[in-house]
Parts: C-alpha cells; sequence; structure tokens
C-alpha cells in the first residue's frame, strides 16, 4: 500500500474513533459531575472501616478527572492506615495548590474511596496484614523523595499520576497496574529507561511522549504522544487511550501480606 493511502488510512481510524471513544465514555458512568462546587465526595464503600479493621491497609485508586481533563485521563491517589490507626491518610497532588501553596503534594485523612468530584473511584490494589506496615513506612518515605513538588504539568506530566507511579516503583509489593488512560505515569523525568509502575517489566519513554513497556502486570503498552494503547494477556484486556482498560472485571480480593 502506498505510504499516502496509509496515511490517510490511519487519518480516517484515529477521526472515526475519538467521537466513538467520547460517545463510549458519555454513557459508561465513570465521569464526574458537571460542576465541581456541588459534587459528591461520599465514599463508596471500597475502604475497611478503620474503626473495626485494626490490621493495617493500603490501597491505590484511579478516578476520572474534574472537568474536561476526565473525558481524557484520570486522578490517582495512594491510601494508607497503619496497624491500629483510627484513620486513612490519602496522598496525592493537587494541581492547584500549586498558586498558592508552592508544593503539589497533598496528605489528608478525606475517605480513601470518596468520588473524585462525583466520579466513582476504581481500587487498583489493596494490601492488608501485618507486614504492610513496612510498606507504609516506604511509601512515607517516597512521598518525602517525589522529585517534583513544585511542578505540574497536566500532559504529559509531572502531575498526579507521575506521583502514584513514583510511590509504586519504590514499593513493587503493591503490583498496581495504572490505568492506561494515566496521562504522566509513564513521565521520566530526565530517566529514559526505568521499571513499570508495577515493578513487574521495564520500560523506554522519552519525557513521556513516546515509548513502549512490558510488564507481568501491564501487559504490553505503547505510548504516543502520552496516550497508551496496549493489550494484557495477564488480564485478558485491551488499553486504549479516552476509554481505559476493556476487559473482565478487576479482581479487587486484598492481598495480605504477612
Amino acid at each position: 500500500m502506498p505510504e499516502s493511502k496509509k496515511s490517510r488510512l490511519t487519518l480516517a481510524i484515529v477521526l472515526a474513533y475519538i467521537p466513538l471513544a467520547l460517545c463510549y465514555l458519555l454513557y459508561s458512568g465513570q465521569l464526574g459531575a458537571a460542576d465541581w462546587r456541588t459534587a459528591s465526595r461520599e465514599p463508596v464503600g471500597l475502604a475497611p472501616d478503620p474503626a473495626t479493621t485494626r490490621e493495617a491497609v493500603v490501597q491505590v485508586y484511579s478516578a476520572r478527572a474534574v472537568s474536561w481533563r476526565g473525558w481524557f485521563g484520570v486522578h490517582t491517589w495512594v491510601a494508607v492506615k497503619p496497624t491500629g490507626a483510627h484513620q486513612f491518610t490519602v496522598h496525592e497532588v493537587i494541581g492547584w495548590r500549586l498558586r498558592g501553596a508552592g508544593n503539589v503534594v497533598v496528605a489528608s485523612s478525606r475517605a480513601p474511596d470518596s468520588r473524585w468530584y462525583g466520579a466513582k473511584p476504581e481500587l487498583l490494589a489493596d494490601v492488608r496484614g501485618p507486614g504492610v506496615d513496612a510498606l507504609i513506612t516506604r511509601i512515607e518515605a517516597a512521598v518525602k523523595e517525589y522529585p517534583y513538588p513544585d511542578r505540574y504539568h497536566v500532559w504529559p506530566g509531572p502531575n498526579s499520576n507521575t506521583f502514584t507511579a513514583f510511590i509504586l516503583r519504590k514499593v513493587a509489593e503493591l503490583r498496581a497496574d495504572m490505568p492506561p488512560t494515566a496521562i504522566g505515569k509513564d513521565y521520566p523525568g530526565w530517566r529514559s529507561v526505568n521499571r513499570t509502575p508495577s515493578g513487574t517489566g521495564g520500560q523506554a519513554s522519552l519525557f513521556g511522549l513516546v515509548g513502549v513497556s512490558a510488564g507481568v502486570e501491564e501487559g504490553l503498552e505503547v505510548n504516543v504522544l502520552a496516550l497508551n494503547f496496549g493489550i494484557d494477556p495477564k488480564s485478558l484486556s485491551i488499553k486504549l487511550p479516552i476509554v481505559g482498560r476493556l476487559g473482565p472485571k478487576r479482581d479487587d480480593t486484598p492481598v495480605r501480606i504477612e
């Protein structure tokens, strides 16, 4: 096939895919509220009650981002509860804080499974047990080591997904597979070769704009302009920009670490 025809075919596929993907997302129920000021922040029942759960817990979540950003990507965060603690601590990056506080890294006691301005969260990892306290110590250390506390860019990063991916690489026992819509997860800064966020594979990336990765949890992913395409044989799913992951429901059973 001549190059000109290949180019036209590629353009036609892209132009057809975008409206179909946006329509799917519109009717999927993933998007948040139209007005963030009145949007629900209520928990959805994915996190254990700290009042009745004494053991240590770490959970990782994603939810569609606020306003127009939610059409293309998600916001992610990490929640920790040491043994005997009466509340969770949620670690995340919030971009608008840069203007006021000069630091985008936030630690709060909000419910870990609360809606992100109306968008229902998805549980990416859930580990519990006596061995989790040691992981929490390493997570807290990784939060302090995050290299971009005074920088934030929706595209291609660093952003909230860059932060979560940084923590996951430091604590590979979480084995979390971040969604293909987590724009910024592949942002490496000046480091072009790294582990995948799950710690189960490797990736090569040029400033988060172009790259490829392969891992046990992620499968095979190709990054083009921070938009990820991939296949995941382990979960029998495909990964697409805008749409996200298409496949069987994730296994939300907590993993025990003794």
